[in-house]
This record gives C-alpha cells, structure tokens and sequence, in this order.
C-alpha cells in the first residue's frame, strides 16, 4: 500500500470518526441501563451526544428531563384555569404544578452538582427528581373520587424512566 493510499485511508478514518461521534458509546452505555431504547433514543435526537463522554450524556438525559417536568408543570397549572369549578380537584392540579416544578428545580441544581463535580449530590437531586412527582399520584388518591388522570401518569412515568437511565448511566463517579 502506497503511503498516499494509507494517508487517504487514514483521513478517511479520521473524519468518519469526526463526523459520526462516538455512537457506540451511547449504545454501550444505554444498554446498562433499565430502558435502553428511551435512552438511546433521546440520545439519538441529540447531536452533540456524539461527542459526549458519559457525564455529559448524563446532562443531555436532565436537561430532556428538566424541560419534561417544566412542561408538566406548565400542563398542569394550565389545567387549573380550564377545569371545572371542583376547589378540590383545582387544589391537587396545583400541588402537582409545584411538585413538577421542584423536580426540574432538583434536576437543575444536579447539573450545578455535575459541574463542581459534587456527584453524590447530583446523584440525590436525581432521586429526588423522580420522587416528586409520587406526591402528586398521592395527592389524587387523598380524594377517592378523584381519577389519577392518564396524561398526568403518562409524563410521571416519562420523568422517571429518564431519570433511572440517568441513575444508571455510571456518570456519578
């Protein structure tokens, strides 16, 4: 092989390297995790993913998780100037509003964590960034005629399977 041929090939290399990032890293590492497909998937729709180490798919994952409980927290207190007159039903959407809105405080405070490298307590604000939203499930079945309703479960269970992949990532080291 010609030492031009070998250099091409090696550019070549080079710049498919460049070009495709690191995508198996992202299979690797979601694979160790409970939903590899979510976090494969979010990671996917994300470009700079590819040339990310694993601390920094951990703050991709958050801040995909941080919009979801700042959107659920919008839904929600949006929800209370659509709803009937029901006081009580008005007063669990807003409990839920605000344990939404204290997750993506948690998850915001995980990424400050994450940068002055204090990974023990980003790994806590994670936890408790999944936990918040299980008030809001209990608030509902404080009131048994109130149903738990499905969009609100729907983004629950979101939270935290993004949340578990980011637990489970390796990334608090």
């Amino acid at each position: 092989m010609t030492s031009s041929v070998y250099m091409f090939l090696l550019i070549s290399l080079i710049l498919t390297s460049l070009t495709n990032g690191d995508a198996g890293l992202i299979q690797t590492t979601c694979k160790t995790t409970k939903y590899a497909d979510l976090c494969v998937s979010i990671l996917h729709s994300d470009p700079t993913s590819l040339n990310s180490d694993t601390k920094g798919l951990a703050l991709i994952l958050i801040r995909v998780a941080t919009a979801n409980a700042t959107a659920t927290s919008t839904f929600l207190s949006s929800q209370l100037l659509t709803t009937t007159n029901d006081t009580i039903l008005k007063t669990v959407l807003k409990e839920c509003s605000h344990m939404y809105a204290f997750s993506g405080d948690a998850l915001r405070a995980s990424v400050q964590d994450f940068a002055s490298e204090s990974y023990d307590y980003a790994y806590m604000h994670v936890m408790a960034a999944a936990d918040y939203p299980n008030a809001c499930r209990n608030a509902f079945r404080r009131y048994p005629k109130l149903i738990y309703p499905q969009a609100i479960a729907s983004r629950e269970d979101e939270l935290k399977h993004i949340c578990d992949v980011v637990k489970n990532l390796g990334a608090f080291q």
